[in-house]
This record gives structure tokens, sequence and C-alpha cells, in this order.
């Protein structure tokens, strides 16, 4: 486990050597001290990426140089992804099944926009059709500078891939700040890059608090670029300050993502779907389909089985065989999560299988996979995102009732339908008001395709091609081609 900073391609400590505790939430226990970097470390950082870019190789570099670089970071995680999951579990409490799967995905996003940094090889411009023959034009992308990345600590390490792959590919320089509470495999994914012998600069990993080491990084005019993925309170205050410079932003946050179940659906396959939508990682997926709505014909057969289902979830340390949940990240999520549903309880909200600590567990931040029924549409349980394994079910009658309900809330990040009439289907997918809609499913993520939101839910796409987009600005190009003489001035 690291101790230092990753600045520009050396380990550094901290300026003013602070430590912060790393916690395993399965246990309680402190288990490393990590680097506390502040305004100091981040300004170095920062400095480093800012002369990486405008002096450095890597926005000149062709995208097959980039390339290489990116498939070896890749690579890099790919062999070690054992140690890499193992690490995500002691950090986040993720079963380790999940973080192994974790860990491949960021591998092969890597992956993925190295193909993509040689495809602008491919199309480095594009020519533009002018009315004007004397002219000719054309437009190129480039990259936009420094981009700094705050990421959030539900998926560590594929959080940082999501930003860090795509920003290289373009050839921007990067200053990456993992969240406080799951920082150890952002700083292994320095120690990978340094391996992959990644330019100096060109990626800097500083941790630290978020109200420290995260608003320096916002708040300094060398960064041209901000990506940021976590709570929409955040968000705003980023955007806030963003505005300030006119800096670039692309922000990921908030959801309170609805599943809608029509009475044509396989009753156990809709369950085991709905479960995955709220209980995979704990429900602490900003996507999370924690909103189900259920049409009247199949809802009392439907809750029967997920009741049933959800009672059989094994809970425990995600280190443990068979373990499909796993602890909240922190105590303090914990205690906001318990919080939420006991606020249900008050607000009417019947609580109808767990609601609280499981039994036998007197270490650990654990909560129960929670069911709530006749939860009030005004209810903070309805409207708010709770970031844990607390699902909201209410029945519906008509299609019309059943897109209203969904549709009416601040969020707009993804939303998921069931049904095995596939008209049906495909017309209430385009009636959601949702960035990510899923049919027949709920929370398949491919790094190829776009994710983002609409509404509260965020600004911009990650992944596929729209994430490299995030990192590439257009310039047009113009030329004076006539041989006749302009002749505004000089006749």
């Amino acid at each position: 486990m690291r101790t230092e900073l990753y600045i520009d391609g050396q380990w550094t400590r901290p300026l003013k050597g602070g430590t912060f505790p790393i916690v395993n939430p399965a246990t309680e226990e402190v288990v490393h001290h990590g680097p506390l970097g502040t305004a100091e470390d981040v300004e170095l950082a920062v400095r480093a990426a800012r002369r990486a870019f405008d002096q450095g190789p890597w926005p000149k570099m062709p995208g097959t140089e980039r390339a290489k670089y990116l498939r070896a970071i890749g690579a890099g995680i790919r062999d070690r992804l054992q140690e890499l999951a193992r690490l995500e579990t002691i950090d986040n409490g993720k079963p380790l099944p999940e973080a192994e799967w974790d860990i491949a995905d960021a591998a092969g996003c890597f992956d993925f926009y190295a193909d993509l940094a040689e495809g602008l090889d491919k199309k480095p411009e594009e020519a533009i059709t002018l009315a004007d023959g004397r002219f000719v034009s054309k437009a190129v992308k480039e990259p936009v500078g420094v981009a700094a990345a705050i990421i959030p600590w539900n998926f560590p390490l594929l959080m940082a891939a999501w930003k860090v792959a795509p920003a290289l590919a373009a050839g921007c320089t990067m200053v990456l700040k993992p969240a406080e509470l799951t920082s150890l495999t952002a700083l292994e994914l320095g120690a990978i890059a340094q391996a992959a012998d990644l330019p100096p600069g060109v990626l800097n990993i500083v941790t630290g608090a978020g109200s420290v080491a995260g608003q320096a990084m916002v708040d300094h005019p060398d960064v041209d670029k901000l990506a940021f993925t976590g709570s929409g309170p955040v968000g705003s205050r980023i955007m806030q300050a963003a505005a300030r410079d006119i800096k670039r932003v692309s922000l990921e946050l908030g959801g309170k993502s609805p599943f809608i179940v029509f009475d044509d659906s396989d009753i156990d396959a809709a369950v085991e779907w709905v479960m995955f939508g709220i209980f995979w990682n704990q429900g602490e997926v900003c996507s999370a389909t924690s909103r189900v709505l259920v049409q009247e014909g199949i809802y009392d057969r439907f809750m029967d089985r997920l009741v049933e289902e959800t009672k059989k979830i094994k809970i425990g340390d995600g280190q443990e065989p068979g373990v499909l949940l796993g602890p909240m990240v922190s105590e303090k999520q914990m205690n906001q999560v318990l919080a939420a549903i006991e606020n249900a309880r008050t607000d009417g909200a019947k609580v109808t299988v767990g609601g609280g600590r499981p039994a036998g567990f007197n270490k650990g931040y654990y909560v129960e996979p929670t069911v709530l029924t006749d939860v009030p549409l005004d209810s903070d349980a309805w409207k708010e995102e709770i970031f844990g394994p607390v699902v909201c079910v209410r029945a519906f009658k008509s299609e019309d009732e059943a897109v209203a309900l969904a549709n009416d809330s601040r969020f707009g990040l993804a939303a998921a339908v069931m049904s095995k009439d596939d008209a049906r289907a495909d017309r209430v997918a385009a009636a959601l008001r949702a960035g990510i809609v899923w049919i027949n499913c709920s929370q398949p993520t491919f790094t190829e395709a776009p994710w983002g939101g609409y509404k509260q839910s965020g600004i911009g796409r990650e992944l596929g091609r729209w994430g490299l987009e995030n990192y590439l600005e257009t310039k047009q190009i113009t030329r004076f081609v006539s041989e006749e003489p302009w002749g505004w001035y000089i006749k």
C-alpha cells in the first residue's frame, strides 16, 4: 500500500507530511494510513501537468503512440487483477467477485480508449465546404489541456479509468483526486503508469480531503477542464467555481432511477433484475433503480417473490465466499442510510424486509437489504437518493401513470422498463426522461456506450466516443487561397 503521492512521475511525501486513516468497513480496523495531500501538493501536481502539456511530447504525440502507453496501463492492471480487487474490497467493502469485475472493466477501459486514440490519427481533420470559394476551411480536434478529475468511492479504480483513459487518449494531462475513503487502488494506478514509462507529469495523483485538495484543483487557474462524479450539491459548487474561469466541466451526479415492471413480465426475471438494480454494490450506485413501479396485476406475486429472495441474500465481509452484500463504505454512510429508513417509517412507509443492522454483526458498517412499500410520493425516501440497499416499491394501473410517476423526479440518470411487449417497452423507453434506459434488465454498463443523465443528474457524457470528446476542443482553420487580392482597403 502506497504512502506517497504520485507527482511528475515520482513518489513524494505530502509537503505537510500528513496522513489519514484507511478503514476496512467490514471490520472497522485501520488497515493503512494514506498520504494527506493539501493545496501545496495540488500546486506541484498542476504545475507538473501544465509543464507536461505545454512543453512535453504528450499532446503532440500521434495517437498511435499514446495508445501504446494506454495498452501498457491496461495490461498492468490486468496483471495485478487479484491484488487490486482485494485492495478494492478491503477499502470499499464490496464483495470480491464484484471487485474483480470492476478491475477487469478498468483494464478494458484503457484498451478501448487506446483504440480511439489510434482513431484520432485516421481522421485528424474534417474539411468544411464554404460558399465562398476563395477560402478553404477545416475543423481539427485538439486536447483541451490540463484536466482535473475528482472521483467517488463506490467504484474506485473503475471511476478513475473512466476519466484517466479518455483524457490521456485525447492528449490531455491530468491531476486525479480519488475519494479519501477509497484511495488505495488509485495510488496503485500511479505505480502501474510509472511501470508503463508514462512521461512525467502526464498523470498525477493527489489523495486527501475533497474540501482541501479537491477544492484546490477546482480553483486552480491552470486547470482547463474539471471532471467530477459524485453528489449533486458538490457538483453544483464545482460548476459555480468553474464559471469564474469558464473552465470546461463535465458532471456525473446522483439519481433516483425508476424501474417499471409491466404485468406481462416474467416475475422471476423481474425480481432478479430488480434485486441486481438495487443490491449490487450495496446500492452504492448512482444509477441504482431504487424506485420500482409494478403493475397491479402482478404486484402481490411480485412482492412475495421479492421478499422471499431478499431474505436469502448473504451479508458479510466481501472477502468471504458467497457474500452478495458487503458493508457500507463508512460509518457515516451507514448512519445516513439507517436514518433514511427511519425517516421513511415516520413518513408512513412500511418496512417489508430489513430496515436495520443485521443480527450478529457487532463490527462493520452493515445495513440489511431493505424493501419499503406504501412510501408517500412526497417522502424523501421516494424522492431523494439514499445510496444504500434500500428499494421503494409501489403499484400502478396504466402505462401513462407509470411513465408520469417515473418522470416525476429532479433526477434523470437512468431508468428501466420490463415487458414482453417490445412495442410497449420501446414506447416507454422513448418517454422516459433519462440518459440511460434499460429494457428487460438493469445496470449493465458498457465502455462503448454513452453514460450520463438528464436534469440534475449531470452534464455531458462519459464512455464511448462521447467520453473522448469530453477532453477535446474543436478548432477551425481557414485559409485564403485566391490569387486575387482581398481588396478591402488596398485597391
